[in-house]
């Protein structure tokens, strides 16, 4: 807990003291949109590179894969990839990794602290509807001598088009046959119950002000608005909460990238790793294979992959494995004008 605590006070320093600053020169600039689990890693690398001047819009992963397919930006950030219609609409896209983080469970129960342990199918089960009260005993099965109220579970759940939303639905799709048939994974799922909310931001707010309410957003942002956040039970029968350890661990399962553009999913990764937080993912830049803007935009990704990674942990970003960074390298080579 002290760890999580020290690793939430570099993050809430870093996140809000980006206001202001600027690099030291700039030549040139590249606009993107997309990702606001990224934005604030993003917001960062903009005080550190000094490349080219980086402007980035926070619209949701969806939004910006249509800004970048629209070519109305130089590139797009993306939490989930392209699907192989989003792939062709894009016309001659690459998806390249290029930073690594996890989704936390979050919660909003009255007298209920830090850590409340939940397990993959009980998530899917709360999700689809079929658990409806926080005294379920399914809940309390979980948490043995945990006073759990008789109060109603709300989920809450992203409106928008959302990377988040393909993770945690990615990840109850590979522990829940019955989400996995009715549900599925995307970037915008018909969710069978709750309310829903734009944006990360959005998803936060409503939490904030629903008793009983859950749901699922990048692990920085529930730092920064001081969530409790749920311990869920890995493959290894460990339960664990998302940071810098577990989400590190996660990342140690890709010995090599087999996918050629880059489509990598990390969730419920094995029981080998006994320490892996279970809910984690990729999140990728998605650029023109041919653009003006070629230059620009190897130079920062090609930083981003290298130096840019070293200043993602006090945002509970983790430095990607070493496979998916040579990958990624290769595939920004083939962006030329």
């Amino acid at each position: 807990m002290l760890v999580v605590l020290a690793v939430l006070a570099l993050a809430l320093t870093a996140w809000t003291s980006l206001a202001g600053a600027s690099p030291a020169r700039q030549n040139g600039s590249i606009t993107g949109a997309g990702s606001t689990a990224v934005a604030p890693l993003v917001a960062l690398w903009q005080t550190k590179y000094t490349g080219s001047q980086v402007n980035y819009s926070a619209i949701g992963s969806g939004g910006g894969i249509n800004a970048i397919t629209s070519r109305t930006v130089d590139f797009g950030a993306s939490d989930a990839p392209l699907t192989p219609d989003q792939a062709k609409a894009c016309n001659g896209c690459l998806m390249i990794p290029w930073a690594f983080f996890a989704t936390s469970v979050a919660y909003n129960v009255s007298g209920v602290s830090y850590g409340l342990k939940l397990t993959g199918p009980v998530l899917a089960n709360i999700f689809l509807g079929h658990i409806t009260k926080w005294n379920d005993s399914r809940i309390k099965a979980l948490n043995k001598g945990l006073s759990l109220p008789n109060e109603n579970i709300t989920p809450i759940y992203r409106s928008d088009g959302s990377g988040t939303s393909y993770n945690f639905t990615d990840y109850l799709s590979r522990v829940s046959k019955e989400w996995k048939g009715k549900v599925g994974k995307g970037t915008q799922p018909s969710f069978p119950e709750g309310v829903g909310a734009r944006g990360s931001s959005g998803v936060s707010a409503k939490l904030s002000s629903t008793a009983g309410g859950i749901t699922y957003v990048d692990v920085a942002f529930s730092y920064k608005n001081h969530f409790k956040i749920a311990k869920l039970k890995n493959r290894a029968g460990k339960f664990v909460l998302p940071g810098v350890k577990s989400i590190q661990s996660a990342a140690s399962s890709i010995k090599k990238v087999t996918r050629k553009d880059n489509a990598i999913s990390i969730v419920d990764p094995s029981a080998g790793k006994r320490g892996a937080y279970p809910i984690c993912t990729f999140t990728w830049a998605i650029v023109p294979g041919k653009t003006g803007k070629a230059a620009e935009l190897k130079s920062f990704l090609n930083w981003a992959l290298n130096k840019g990674q070293s200043y993602g942990l006090p945002l509970l970003f983790v430095p990607m494995p070493k496979p998916v960074v040579q990958a990624a390298r290769r595939t920004v080579q083939k962006i030329h004008t």
